[in-house]
């Protein structure tokens, strides 16, 4: 077992490397010029994500399908993954995050338009698209799309249910001594009766806590900062600074360098959003839409709301936080989850409520979205007939994950998610002058 565990541990490390991170990068700020700066849209991605397009091909409307990759990619990445940014990178860790979700919307906004462009009508009427379609449709690479429908399978059971709900129990353990074995029941039940209907029935309960969850958190992390008012300056002043050099701030905060920032936080910025995986297009395939182009800045927005937004307030949070209270001992907070808890502690019953509630919801959020995503993956590999194995093994898979020995799991999830980022690279670079044809169609 210590064998496959070094195994598995030396694939991670070399797949998310400096190689694979600037490949991202580069696809991102690749696509941005081929775009023409697609993010100047993004306040019309806004405006077109609140109109429906009644009669057009979908299942779901724009802004349901807007909401199911905006659960999948709202987790525990937003809020731990940020801290975990800032322990290992300094500070300045989040503005390479932040930069990484400006650029990221390009990919995002890529990705959702060759979805929507290659996806199907399947034999009981639903709309399917995503990767795995681009590959085989558009670049007649079927091979390779089955080689990203089996990894997008495989992921959502660890990164999108048994990491999620091992996070779900761990704070209401801590925070309400309930034992986790009871915890992952009730996940797993609640999972089962949104998964077992579908994508509409996904998209609707989605619709409904994403918006909750969002401003929920947001507005609870305006009240710390508000509490924090006298070292947001100071907080931004020192984000800035330490993204280009070394340094120490007030709160024991030390900057190691451009390299650890820029490392850490486009890491943390692209496992938050998501943005070249692969995932989030499945379901902006889904969408009732009449143009490619038109859902996918709806879809574009979805890489603005979760890092642009989210992760930079969380960010602002934490640094702020260290820097006004001194007993926060960045030595002591080695790693990102103890670092957050410590943060937002300094703001009694507030502070942690605001915590608590914001893994649980997001962490359930995501085990929503990734399961349509993995349906969609194990639908093109067997039709129908595997959908109701995949449901049920998901969530039992969802019960058993506080028991889980999550190490193994987060490695494994790690390296499927970067296996999906090959393919789906090939994807968005072999076809970028499909992406340029249909934007220039539609917006000129």
């Amino acid at each position: 077992m210590e064998f496959i565990e070094n195994g598995i541990r030396t694939l991670n490390d070399f797949l998310w490397g400096w190689p694979l991170i600037g490949l991202l990068l580069g696809t991102h700020l690749f696509l941005t010029v081929r775009t023409k700066v697609i993010q100047r849209f993004v306040f019309r991605g806004i405006q077109l994500s609140l109109q429906k397009e009644e009669g057009s091909a979908g299942d779901v409307s724009p802004f349901g399908a807007l909401t199911t990759a905006l659960a999948s990619t709202f987790g525990t990445g937003n809020i731990i993954g940020v801290g975990t940014a800032i322990a290992l990178g300094g500070p300045g860790a989040v503005f390479w995050c932040w930069l990484t979700g400006v650029f990221g919307m390009a990919t995002t906004y890529g990705e959702a338009l060759l979805a929507v462009k290659f996806r199907v009508s399947t034999a009981d009427g639903k709309m399917q698209g995503g990767v795995m379609y681009v590959l085989d449709r558009g670049l007649h690479m079927r091979w390779l799309a089955i080689l990203f429908a089996i990894f997008g399978c495989a992921a959502s059971f660890g990164i999108g249910c048994a990491v999620q709900v091992n996070a779900i129990a761990a704070v209401c353990k801590e925070s309400f001594n309930m034992p986790s074995e009871i915890v992952g029941i009730v996940a797993a039940g609640l999972a089962a009766l949104v998964i077992f209907g579908g994508i509409r029935s996904i998209a609707g309960v989605c619709e409904r806590l994403v918006p909750f969850m969002s401003l929920f958190y947001i507005g609870g992390c305006g009240v710390i900062l508000i509490h924090n008012y006298d070292f947001i300056l100071p907080a931004l002043r020192t984000i800035v600074t330490m993204a280009f050099s070394p340094g120490a701030a007030a709160g024991g905060l030390t900057g190691g360098g451009i390299a650890m920032a820029m490392r850490y936080g486009i890491a943390r910025g692209l496992f938050s959003n998501e943005a070249g995986m692969g995932s989030a297009p499945i379901a902006a395939a889904a969408a009732k839409t009449s143009s490619p182009v038109r859902q996918a800045l709806v879809s574009s927005t979805a890489t603005f709301w979760d890092t642009v937004v989210v992760c930079a307030i969380t960010g602002l949070v934490l640094v702020s936080s260290i820097m006004k209270n001194p007993s926060i001992d960045m030595a002591v907070a080695g790693d990102g989850g103890l670092l957050t808890t410590m943060a937002f502690a300094q703001i009694p019953i507030v502070g942690p409520g605001i915590l608590v509630i914001g893994i649980i919801t997001f962490a359930f959020s995501t085990i929503l979205g990734w399961a349509y995503y993995g349906e969609c993956c194990i639908r093109y590999l067997t039709g129908r007939h595997g959908l109701i194995f995949y449901r049920v093994l998901y969530i039992l898979t969802a019960a058993a994950a506080p028991v889980i020995q999550l190490n193994l799991v987060w490695m494994t999830a790690d390296v499927l998610n970067a296996l999906m980022v090959l393919p789906n690279l090939v994807s968005l670079l072999c076809m970028s002058d499909v992406i340029v044809r249909e934007t220039r169609k539609y917006l000129e």
